[in-house]
């Protein structure tokens, strides 16, 4: 009896665990769940129904999600267009205001009233007004027996017209998107704002609390927020910044949820997931995990090491590089990550294991042989032929274009044109862009990283994807780096703000022979010529059969797992995942539960540490126990564990309950989870929420902005 009694609970154990896979695993269009998910989504909590979720005519919670700037979510949380997102999210924002005198990113900022309010140019956000499937339409006339360059060029210009109809006689953007690597197609049709104003932001070390050291890592204490506002003219139509225009009055907000959470609770997080390849072979796997990922965290460290210390060694420099640091250390961090448990996980064998029963499969039928036999022999070939150019782009991407020098003198190019209109036009880009490059530029920080990077590229690249310019490095210069940075900085007019300035003012035609003689220009010219020359069209050409065979493979997969609900790769549209508050187990001896508070900060906190020095009005906060509404067992709660599927793009996404209410507003996942975007493990992965309780706490008790609080509709 009791073997049977034993057997009956591994039995429901192994139901129970793929159930928890199914619900928590995918990244789904809102315009599906109707049909696919709903139901599961209700028996696993869910109070809501689809048309609560996403509806075209009717006020739904798609309205109050919005794109944050390029590559961020963002979420409206009261009738006078208040908006909620990440403090990485917004710190470059923060940073631009930033100075040595006026220094937010230490300090933080509060605006008091709306005249307070910090005008961004250039930042906007985004609102989804619809999405619909156009695969028939984008697919017109499109046929098998065209190649792949005419397949391109039909279906794009079926998107052109799909876009021009969608965009006639309005004001909104549209684009067309490829779902499940394309095999079908979407269209969405957005609403922008483009007058959008810092509210609020905590001091970095609360924002951005930990800070590289604890990024991608729990238990984390790190208060990632920072809070704007939507602004529109008096007819709350969108409209460039203008001292008349009012607060944006949105047909939905997210009302603020206080009963906190619990383990098991359900969870949904609505936002803009920026990249995933779930469907991928275990040859591009391999190929990522052990050649392009290696190197691309070797350079980074590399930079980071430079940066750091200079950082350290100058508070003018920490501000202008935290935002480029932060932005470098990110995936750096990720891609360590990604590999370990990538490893962990056994992806590339459970990868060759699906093509093992794919092949067998594919050629069960003289039918099926003929469609999908020959697709992974094609892909273990093709993969093979791109190594080589995929680390040559490695580098030149992580190597090349990573030095500021080399970035700026190719924008320079703009400048290089016979017609008087377009050159005066572009004579203001370029000051414009001057500006903006010197205000966070560092010439020496730049030149160490100038040296280290150009000879990382010389030792680990293939020779025949050496530029010009090492020929010269070698017969002049001695393979001396140093000797010749010293010679590109001294002698190039565009590592000088005064001179590039004065170079940019007074540029002619005739000024064009002496931009190509400067050493700086050359060498970026010297890059540049080589990676049109010998890479781009040599990846490109093995890419775009490799997109051909995905789309057959990505095809052929769902006709063999026809009992199999497929969700499509991430791609920054909108997109719901669903799961549960959870802790997890990342090694052997070793749990971690979902939550931590303010105990937990003030553990960490050492003055000694920029990252870690907790700032002297949180620690009167917390000695007082000066908590107010916010206290949970005689402490603040800060940071929560859930099992969502999410990626780059959900920072600043909304983390809801099962009442559609504000619980939380996404930041980061586990280190041990980052192999999500190519597989993903419900027993590891883990998506990170800061507690909205206490953000609220922070806005309230810390900044005393609790006008903030009043504008928000707070359930207790």
């Amino acid at each position: 009896m009791k073997k049977i009694i034993s057997y009956l609970l591994v039995v429901i154990l192994i139901i129970i665990s793929s159930l928890k896979l199914r619900a928590d695993e995918g990244m789904w269009l809102p315009i599906l769940l109707e049909t696919l998910k709903i139901k599961d989504m209700q028996a696993k909590g869910c109070k809501l129904s689809a048309e609560d979720i996403y509806s075209v005519n009717n006020a739904s919670l798609k309205d109050a999600v919005v794109i944050f700037g390029g590559g961020c979510t963002g979420e409206l949380v009261s009738e006078k267009g208040l908006l909620i997102t990440n403090h990485h999210c917004g710190y470059g924002t923060i940073q631009k205001h930033s100075s040595v005198e006026k220094d937010y990113l230490t300090n933080g900022f509060w605006a008091m009233s709306q005249e307070e309010e910090l005008s961004n140019p250039g930042l906007s956000v985004k609102f989804l007004v619809r999405m619909e499937e156009v695969t028939d339409a984008v697919l017109k006339d499109v046929s098998e027996t065209m190649t792949e360059v005419m397949r391109h060029e039909k279906i794009s210009a079926n998107i052109d017209t799909l876009i021009k109809q969608a965009t006639k006689g309005n004001q909104y953007l549209a684009v067309v998107e490829s779902m499940f690597l394309g095999n079908n197609y979407y269209l969405f049709i957005y609403e922008e704002y483009k007058d959008v104003r810092l509210v609020g932001a905590p001091p970095s070390a609360i924002g951005k609390f930990g800070g590289d050291t604890d990024n991608w890592m729990w238990p984390r204490h790190t208060g990632d927020f920072s809070i704007f506002r939507v602004y529109a003219d008096k007819d709350n139509k969108p409209a460039e910044y203008s001292a008349d225009n009012v607060p944006y009055k949105p047909k939905k907000f997210f009302p603020i949820s206080m009963k906190g959470v619990k383990e098991g609770d359900f969870t949904m997080v609505f936002g803009y997931p920026g990249s995933t390849t779930e469907y991928l072979t275990s040859y591009a796997v391999k190929m990522i995990s052990e050649n392009e990922n290696p190197h691309q965290i070797k350079l980074r460290e590399k930079r980071l090491e430079i940066m750091k210390a200079d950082m350290d060694a100058s508070d003018k420099v920490r501000i202008q590089y935290s935002s480029k640091y932060a932005g470098i250390a990110n995936y750096w961090k990720k891609w360590i990550g990604e590999n370990r448990g990538l490893k962990k996980l056994d992806a590339i064998e459970k990868k060759e294991a699906l093509e093992e029963d794919f092949t067998k499969w594919a050629n069960s039928s003289p039918e099926l042989k003929a469609k999908y036999a020959n697709i992974l022999p094609e892909y273990k070939k093709l993969y093979s032929q791109l190594s080589p150019y995929n680390l040559a782009l490695t580098y030149f991407f992580e190597s090349a274009l990573a030095i500021e020098i080399i970035q700026f003198s190719n924008k320079f190019n703009r400048l290089k044109t016979h017609n008087s209109e377009t050159l005066k036009n572009n004579k203001e880009s370029m000051l414009n862009t001057s500006k903006s490059f010197f205000k966070d530029y560092n010439m020496p920080t730049d030149k160490k990283v100038f040296i280290s990077l150009l000879k990382m590229y010389k030792e680990n690249v293939p020779t025949e994807f050496l530029p010009k310019i090492y020929k010269l490095i070698e017969t002049k210069y001695n393979n001396d780096y140093q000797a010749y940075a010293d010679f590109v900085y001294s002698k190039s007019v565009l590592s000088n703000e005064e001179k590039s300035n004065a170079f940019i003012n007074n540029f002619t035609t005739k000024s064009i022979k002496k931009l190509e003689n400067d050493p700086a220009y050359q060498l970026s010219n010297s890059f540049i010529e080589m990676y049109m020359e010998k890479v781009k069209p040599y990846f490109e050409t093995i890419n775009n059969q490799i997109d051909s065979l995905h789309r057959h493979y990505m095809k052929g997969l769902m006709e063999m797992q026809s009992d199999k609900i497929f969700y499509p790769d991430a791609n920054f549209t909108m997109r719901v995942t669903y799961g549960k508050v959870d802790d997890y187990y990342p090694r052997d001896g070793v749990h971690y539960k979902f939550y931590t508070n303010l105990d937990g900060i003030m553990e960490k906190d050492n003055p000694e540490i920029y990252d870690y020095d907790v700032p002297d009005k949180l620690k009167e906060l917390y000695i007082n126990k000066d908590y107010g509404q916010y206290e949970v067992d005689g402490s603040v709660p800060v940071c929560f564990t859930a099992s969502n599927h999410t990626t780059g793009g959900n920072s600043g996404s909304p983390v809801i309950d099962a009442d559609g209410n504000l619980i939380g507003v996404n930041f980061d996942r586990n280190w041990e989870g980052t192999m999500s975007d190519i597989m993903y493990d419900p027993n590891q992965c883990r998506n990170i929420t800061l507690d909205i309780r206490y953000l609220l706490f922070i806005v309230d008790k810390f900044a005393g902005a609790s006008h903030l609080i009043d504008e928000m509709t707070i359930i207790k």
